[in-house]
């Protein structure tokens, strides 16, 4: 049977990842994969999550499976952290998964369920793994304009004419916040004129919200979320607790089906249920045992909202220091831009040939299609980038 297997390409962000640790250069610079760093090049574990592990080490008494759904205390503190009071509690489904990418892919299985003919617009450009997934999975892809390349921002314009031929049925995915590759956002107006046409043509939303934190803060990145699920008569979320806790390798996230009818709740619930024990049985629990100590502990809380707001700082720094160097070095504001997205990743509109030069010549490292890691700079290596994109003719 193996020999009917074929080679599968090579994940184009863990190759790089690869190249990088394999390059002798000791000024190296890191900014293709997407995990927060300090300026040191450590991801830490966040001081709330280590006292939590403390405190989980010292209460634990078994390591039996919890809910098939995963536990309950961390499923009602992460709709509370996602959703706020938006919506009431029993308009909420929810399972916990392993990681927003198992979110992600139980939500697929749960449209390819409903609606078997389906077909999914996903903003040209997206997270990879999303193509990836849904490819795999032999579901229909549409991609809608997003990224206007001269305005380094959202092309509104073609993103409402593609998403105008959904048909009812169809699903739109959509970045709740800190859009991965571009870090360009919606606008609230934008949102809702959004909202209005997918419920115009019958389409169902789908948010990944994988770095609630990193933007504008907890409450201003989970807005447009909670807009959407509030205004819609049924929505899908995937969240991901790996960045805004840190707690990357422990896998761990969320998928919610929110809907207006209460009465569809009950079996939507069941639904996810059943897609767990399929897919995996009992979702992994270390992970979200940790997140729900740290958002039900008053002093836990406040330590990690702190810290988050750190990181979130921090990064929006590095994107004011980067935008500042680039425009003393070229004289002009056109990459003012940089300072304008949010969260971990902006792509900075350089050819292919101009992102080999940087690591070729320069021994810096990001995606081919320009996107870079915001979080795998720092003080020092900023002017080393800014020099080498006016070197590369960027």
């Amino acid at each position: 049977m193996f020999e009917q297997l074929k080679e599968k390409p090579a994940d184009k962000i863990l190759a790089l990842a690869q190249a990088y640790r394999e390059d002798p250069r000791a000024d190296k610079i890191d900014l293709g994969v997407g995990v927060y760093k300090t300026p040191e090049g450590v991801t830490p574990i966040m001081r709330a999550v280590k006292a939590a592990e403390r405190q989980l080490w010292e209460v634990e008494t078994t390591k039996a499976y919890t809910a098939l759904t995963g536990d309950p205390a961390f499923l009602d503190a992460m709709v509370g952290l996602v959703l706020g009071e938006a919506l009431a509690r029993d308009q909420v489904s929810a399972i916990a998964t392993p990681g927003g990418t198992g979110a992600v892919r139980q939500a697929f299985d749960l449209i390819r369920m409903v609606n078997p003919g389906a077909r999914v617009f996903v903003s040209d450009p997206t997270w990879p793994n999303h193509l990836s997934i849904l490819a795999h999975m032999g579901i229909e892809v549409v991609m809608y304009r997003y990224f206007d390349a001269e305005t380094v921002g959202v092309d509104f314009s073609g993103m409402m004419a593609d998403l105008d031929g959904l048909r009812a049925g169809d699903v739109v995915l959509l970045h709740g916040c800190c859009h991965n590759p571009t870090g360009a956002n919606l606008n609230m107006t934008e949102w809702q004129a959004v909202v209005d046409l997918l419920n115009a043509k019958g389409a169902l939303p789908m948010i990944d919200i994988a770095y609630q934190g990193f933007g504008d803060g907890l409450e201003a990145d989970a807005a447009a979320v909670r807009y959407v699920a509030v205004n819609c008569p049924e929505t899908l979320i995937a969240a991901s607790c790996s960045k805004n806790f840190g707690i990357y390798r422990e896998r761990t996230g969320i998928l919610m089906a929110v809907a207006q009818d209460r009465a569809l709740q009950r079996v939507a619930q069941g639904n996810l249920a059943y897609l767990n024990r399929q897919n995996y049985s009992f979702p992994p629990d270390h992970g979200a045992r940790l997140v729900s100590m740290v958002l039900t502990d008053d002093a836990l809380r406040a330590d990690w909202q702190a810290e988050l707001e750190e990181v979130r700082l921090g990064m929006l720094r590095l994107r004011e220091q980067l935008a500042g160097e680039l425009r003393r070095l070229s004289g002009s504001d056109r990459f003012g831009f940089i300072a304008q997205h949010r969260g971990m990743f902006s792509r900075l509109g350089a050819t292919p040939e101009q992102v080999e030069r940087l690591r070729a010549e320069h021994g810096i490292y990001m995606i081919g299609d320009s996107r870079i890691n915001i979080a795998g700079l720092n003080e020092t290596t900023v002017p080393v980038l800014a020099r080498a994109m006016i070197d590369v003719g960027i």
